[in-house]
């Protein structure tokens, strides 16, 4: 990621975390030159700087937290190429070859897992797992037949069926076997410890803000120092470069929810819900107990009044289905979506030939971003792909991208709107401690909090992406941008992008 990301969740640590013993390093102080910069330390940037230091190649690494904090850190961590009831759509898009190659991007990227984990022992919970889409209403039973006919055109293996492994009651669902799961800073933590052992140059609390484009460009970071580089990477969630590239405009942003508890009922599988409200259902092993993690209840960016409602209703699912017992673990992630769902991987513009960029990854970072660090690997070192053109960032396609492009940013205009409009009364002396809210500051709209010290924290809501209003989050105590994503911690530091620069604090 590029900045400070996901530091006021409802739970900060996730499961993942608690496993994970992963090594601290310094900030970036003065400036260096290598082959290949990369900034963002998920998945994709991780697996990428890897795959370079193997290939000889002197690379950096930039993150502005920690390392596999952000959406890789807060992921479900299914490890899998059936990516909802994506293929019978993705035909209708794209056609059948594009169609095949997104399946076989995934399934390779899958194998390249597999085989790392087998050839190196990595001990990261991997497990091969059939996947189950299903769907308990009629219409999503209609979905899930033209899903299974799209198999067979791309041969894909896989059939309907009309009943699951698990105890839950469904019209129709149809399997993809021979997927995983696993616990993905356990098998991440190899491969920082391999590329240490290559010298990359691996740097925290690195805020990178800027390129200076050329033959030799240079990452520009915060605190002013540089990286020369022959290649740049954005690896990190949003883009930290947009290069006119115009990526706020062809992706949104996407809140969803995960809880997490013990359960004593066996459970094979990976399952997502066909309808909605999403569920998605997967098992780990922490402490010797069988840990059950719920995820779903999706919702735009800023755009939902309470993820504590959000929270409940998965821990009710859980209740209801899986027998959950002990403390409930919780937390948010944060996803992004381009307009016709298929990732945006390559160069970032058409203009560039030596800054790539991998982002929107649409929920299933964990085989979409492999992937997209096996593409960049060969697109850097001039190689052919056979999936470039698949993910190219400058692809358009008339449907859906315009019907979407409509939809997404007409949607844009009346948050906005609706932001400016909307006024709350309420003042500073109203706010208890632990919460926040818009108030009345000096004549003008305001946002503050009260810690649990009494300390109040107020800043202008005003976006600073485009000028939005943002909206706050109770649970993960943020203040979130209902039209392009941005989300900022409540003393208005930028916890997710496009925005890059703070809110305005009032109280100083």
């Amino acid at each position: 990621m590029t900045r400070k990301q996901n530091a006021h969740l409802a739970n900060e640590e996730t499961l993942w975390m608690k496993q994970t013993d992963l090594p601290e390093f310094e900030s970036l102080k003065e400036d260096i030159q290598v082959d290949v910069g990369i900034v963002g330390a998920g998945i994709t940037g991780v697996t990428l700087a890897y795959l370079l230091s193997k290939e000889g190649m002197s690379v950096a690494l930039l993150e502005a937290d920690r390392i596999l904090h952000g959406t890789t850190g807060h992921t479900t961590a299914k490890v899998s190429a059936q990516h909802d009831l994506i293929y019978d759509e993705l035909i209708h898009h794209f056609g059948v070859e594009q169609a095949r190659k997104y399946y076989r991007a995934n399934q390779e990227a899958l194998e390249f897992i597999q085989n790392l984990v087998e050839k190196d022992e990595i001990e990261c919970q991997f497990t091969t797992e059939d996947a189950y889409i299903y769907g308990i209403s009629d219409e999503n039973s209609q979905k899930i037949e033209q899903e299974a006919k799209a198999y067979e055109m791309l041969r894909i293996q896989g059939e309907i069926i009309d009943r699951l492994p698990i105890d839950l009651s469904i019209k129709k669902g149809i399997i993809m076997p021979n997927q995983a799961q696993f616990n993905p800073l356990s098998y991440l933590q190899h491969l920082v410890r391999e590329m240490m052992k290559k010298h990359v140059h691996i740097f925290e609390q690195t805020v990178a803000t800027d390129v200076e484009e050329g033959n030799q460009p240079k990452i520009i970071t915060k605190n002013g120092a540089k990286v020369t580089c022959t290649s740049i990477v954005s690896a990190s969630h949003f883009p930290f470069y947009d290069g006119k590239g115009f990526f706020f405009s062809r992706m949104y942003a996407e809140r969803s929810y995960i809880v997490a508890a013990k359960t004593d009922q066996p459970l094979e599988g990976i399952y997502l819900s066909a309808d909605q409200p999403k569920r998605s259902i997967r098992t780990t092993t922490f402490k010797d107990q069988t840990y059950v993690l719920l995820g779903g209840e999706s919702h735009k960016t800023g755009q939902s009044h309470s993820s504590k409602q959000h929270f409940d209703a998965l821990e009710n699912f859980g209740r209801r289905h899986f027998n959950l017992s002990g403390t409930i673990q919780q937390w948010g992630a944060q996803d992004l979506i381009t307009m016709d769902k298929v990732p945006y991987v390559g160069y970032l513009t058409s203009r560039h030939s030596n800054i790539f960029v991998a982002t929107g990854y649409r929920k299933w970072g964990m085989t979409n971003g492999t992937a997209a660090a096996l593409l960049l690997k060969d697109l850097i070192q001039k190689k052919e792909n056979p999936y470039e053109d698949l993910f190219t960032p400058t692809r358009f396609y008339a449907d859906p991208s315009i019907k979407h492009f409509l939809t997404q940013n007409t949607n844009v205009a009346s948050q906005f709107v609706k932001g400016k409009v909307r006024f709350n009364t309420h003042s500073i002396d109203d706010l208890h401690p632990g919460e926040g809210s818009t108030i009345i500051h000096n004549a003008q709209k305001a946002g503050a909090y009260k810690d649990e010290s009494g300390n109040v924290h107020v800043v202008d809501t005003t976006c600073t992406h485009l000028g939005c209003e943002v909206e706050w989050n109770a649970e993960e105590k943020s203040w979130d941008c209902p039209c392009h994503g941005s989300r900022f911690s409540y003393d208005g530091t930028v916890l997710e992008g496009p925005a890059d620069e703070p809110l305005k604090r009032l109280d100083e």
